[in-house]
C-alpha cells in the first residue's frame, strides 16, 4: 500500500521508551527507512513465531509479453522467483494458499507462521506458501534498476508470475498439487491486497478465490485522504495541537517569511534542511511523513500486541504533556511574535519530541544529507542499485500514485501545506530518467491500475477485508469515495470497525481469544473459505 511514499521496510518493535525507539530506528549509512503500504513486516524478529524453512526458487520469464511492444527489446531469459513453503499440515486434496509478498523482501517468511494463514492451512489440510514479488529481496531480474530494466515490474507482468507459478511450480514433498486441479487460494495485504484482487480477476481459471485485505485498488495522484483517520481518531488535543503549528508555519510560507521559518527550523533543531519540504516532512515523521516512515505511525498500530506499538501514542502523549518545563513554556512564545501575538501551544513539546527521538536517526549528524532527512540530491535518486525502496517507488511513479499530501487551505491538516504532488513526482523523474527504449510517463498513469475494476470492482470468489481506521481505506474497496457497500451477495466485502491497516492477518491460536470485531472477521474469513472450498469439490464431482 506494503507500499511504500507508497514503500517498504519499517522494522519496528513494540516501543518501551524514546532512547530504545530512537536506537531502534538508527538509519544505516548509506539508507533510508522508506514508506512501504504494507506494515506487517514492522516488528523485531525475535517476537516473531517463525520456522527456519529452506528457500525455493522457481524459473520465472522476465518477459510473460514478448508482442507486446510495451516491453521492447523483450528480454529473452528468465530470474530466480524465491518463495517458502509449508506443507506439514497438508493432506492430499487440501488447497493451496498463497500468500504475496509484496513490496519488500520474505528473508522472514513469518507469514505462514502465527498468522490467518496458519489457521487456514490446520482448519483445512492445506499448504502454505509465501512468494516474493519480482524486483524484490533475491527476486531481481537484473544485477541493475536502470528505467529500462524496470519496465517488467508493470502490474499485469506481476499477476502473469503468480499465474504461471501456480500452474507450473513443482512444490518440494508433494505431488500433483497445481492450479487449477486444486484449489488454489489468494492472500494479499495493502499492496499485495490490490494484486491479490487483480489476480482473482484476470486468471479466474487459475485461482479459485482470493482474499484482499486493505487493498489498495484505486489509484490516485494526490492522496491526502492518508491523515483522515489519525484527523478523526487520534486525541484530539494532540491533533488541535498539530493542525495549529501546521496553520502557523503556513502562514509564514504564504507570508514568505524566511527570518521566523529559519528560527521554526533552529527550534526543531534542522537548520542544515536547506527546502522546507524536507523540514516539513520530517517533523511531521512521527504523523506519517510522505515516503519515509523511519519511526512507527498510525498505520503501524495494531490490535495484536506482538506486532503493534505505542509510538504515535508515546507522539502525542509527548506533544500534550501538561507537565511542561518553562523552557519549553517559553518555546511557544518564542513566534508569537509573528502570528499576530498568539502563542503555538505545544510547539516546545513537539520540537523536543522531534529532537530526542527523530534526529538521533540520522546517526552521521548531517541532517541535509540523502542518506537522513534532505531529499533535494537528484543523484541520489538516480542510483540504480537493486532496492526495495526503488523498485516500489517506479509502482508508485508510474501506475498507482498514492503520493501522501496535504489538503489545500481551508481544510485542518496534519501534514504542512508544502507538501503535495509535485514534492514526489520530482522524486520519481530524478530517479527514473529517459532510457534508450522507456521512459516513465510525467504523471502516474492510472488506468493501467483502475483498469482492474477501480471502485466498480467485482470478481467471483472475492472477499475485500478492510478496516474502518486504515489510512490507506480510501483507495480501498470500502473508501468513503466509492458507492456504499452494503450488499455480500454484490460482492463478497467486509469492513472491520475500528481497525487498521490489514488487522486480520496476525490471528491468534486461540481464535476466542482476539477482540471482539477481529474475531468476528476470523470467523467470517474462515467460514467464507470452506464455502468456497465445498463448492470446489462440488464443481469438480460433477465435471
Amino acid at each position: 500500500m506494503e507500499l511504500f511514499q507508497a514503500f517498504f521496510w519499517l522494522f519496528c518493535c513494540c516501543s518501551i521508551g524514546l532512547n530504545s525507539l530512537a536506537s531502534a530506528h538508527t538509519l544505516p549509512s548509506g539508507q533510508r527507512m522508506p514508506r512501504r503500504l504494507q506494515s506487517l513486516a514492522t516488528t523485531s524478529a525475535s517476537v516473531l513465531p517463525r520456522n527456519k524453512r529452506p528457500a525455493y526458487y522457481f524459473d520465472q520469464p522476465i518477459d510473460h509479453f514478448p508482442h507486446n511492444p510495451r516491453y521492447v527489446p523483450h528480454a529473452k531469459g528468465t530470474f530466480k522467483h524465491r518463495y517458502f513453503v509449508e506443507t506439514s499440515y497438508y493432506k492430499p486434496g487440501g488447497p493451496v494458499f498463497l500468500y504475496l509478498g509484496g513490496e519488500g523482501p520474505i528473508d522472514n517468511d513469518s507469514h505462514l507462521d502465527g498468522s490467518l494463514i496458519e489457521q487456514f492451512m490446520k482448519r483445512f489440510n492445506g499448504i502454505g506458501v509465501v512468494l516474493e514479488n519480482r524486483y524484490y529481496g533475491t527476486s531481481v531480474p537484473f544485477n541493475t534498476s536502470t528505467t529500462d530494466e524496470l519496465v517488467y515490474l508493470a502490474t499485469e507482468q506481476v499477476i502473469a508470475d503468480f499465474d504461471l507459478f501456480a500452474r507450473e511450480v513443482k512444490l518440494p514433498g508433494v505431488k500433483n498439487v497445481n492450479a487449477p486441479h486444486t484449489p488454489w487460494i489468494v492472500y494479499g495485504g495493502s499492496y499485495p491486497g490490490a494484486l491479490s484482487a487483480f489476480t482473482v480477476k484476470t486468471y479466474p481459471k487459475t485461482f479459485w478465490a482470493g482474499i484482499s485485505s486493505s487493498g489498495v485498488i484505486h489509484g490516485q495522484v494526490e492522496y491526502p485522504q492518508w491523515y483522515d483517520p489519525i484527523q478523526k481518531l487520534a486525541p484530539q488535543d494532540c491533533v488541535a495541537s498539530i493542525n495549529d503549528i501546521v496553520d502557523k508555519m503556513d502562514s509564514l510560507v504564504q507570508s514568505g517569511n524566511e527570518p521566523a521559518l529559519r528560527q521554526l527550523k533552529a527550534i526543531f533543531g534542522l537548520s542544515a534542511l536547506e527546502d522546507i519540504r524536507d523540514f516539513a516532512q520530517t517533523i511531521a515523521f512521527p504523523v506519517g511523513g510522505p515516503f519515509y516512515y523511519p519511526t512507527s505511525t498510525w498505520q503501524e498500530i495494531n490490535w495484536n500486541p506482538a506486532y503493534g506499538h505505542q509510538d504515535f501514542f508515546q507522539f502525542c502523549d509527548n506533544v500534550t504533556d501538561a507537565d511542561v518545563v518553562p523552557a519549553r513554556a517559553a518555546v511557544d512564545r518564542s513566534l508569537a511574535r509573528y502570528t499576530g501575538g498568539q502563542p503555538w501551544k505545544n510547539l516546545g513539546n513537539y520540537a523536543a519530541y522531534i529532537k530526542r527521538v527523530v534526529l538521533p536517526l540520522c546517526a552521521s549528524g548531517d541532517f541535509n544529507s540523502p542518506e537522513c532527512f534532505g531529499t533535494q540530491h537528484p543523484s541520489w535518486w538516480a542510483n540504480t542499485t537493486n532496492g526495495a525502496e526503488r523498485s516500489y517507488l517506479y509502482t508508485t511513479c508510474t501506475e498507482f500514485g498514492g503520493y501522501q499530501a496535504a489538503y489545500p487551505h481551508g481544510k485542518k491538516s496534519l501534514l504542512s501545506r508544502v507538501i503535495d504532488k509535485h514534492y514526489t513526482q520530482q522524486w520519481c523523474n530524478w530517479a527514473f530518467p529517459k532510457g534508450k527504449y522507456h521512459s516513465i510517463p510525467s504523471s502516474p498513469d492510472l488506468d493501467r491500475w483502475n483498469g482492474y475494476g477501480d471502485f466498480g470492482f467485482y470478481a467471483d470468489r472475492l472477499l475485500f477485508v478492510d478496516g474502518s481506521a486504515d489510512p490507506w481505506k480510501d483507495l480501498c474497496y470500502h473508501s468513503d469515495l466509492a458507492p456504499a457497500r452494503t450488499s455480500w451477495d454484490a460482492q463478497q466485502q467486509h469492513l472491520i470497525n475500528g481497525a487498521g491497516h490489514v488487522w486480520d492477518l496476525r490471528a491468534l491460536e486461540d481464535i476466542e481469544a482476539e477482540p471482539q470485531f477481529i474475531r468476528a472477521t476470523t470467523k467470517l474469513e474462515i467460514r467464507t473459505v470452506e464455502v468456497w472450498l465445498q463448492e470446489f469439490r462440488a464443481k469438480k464431482s460433477t465435471s
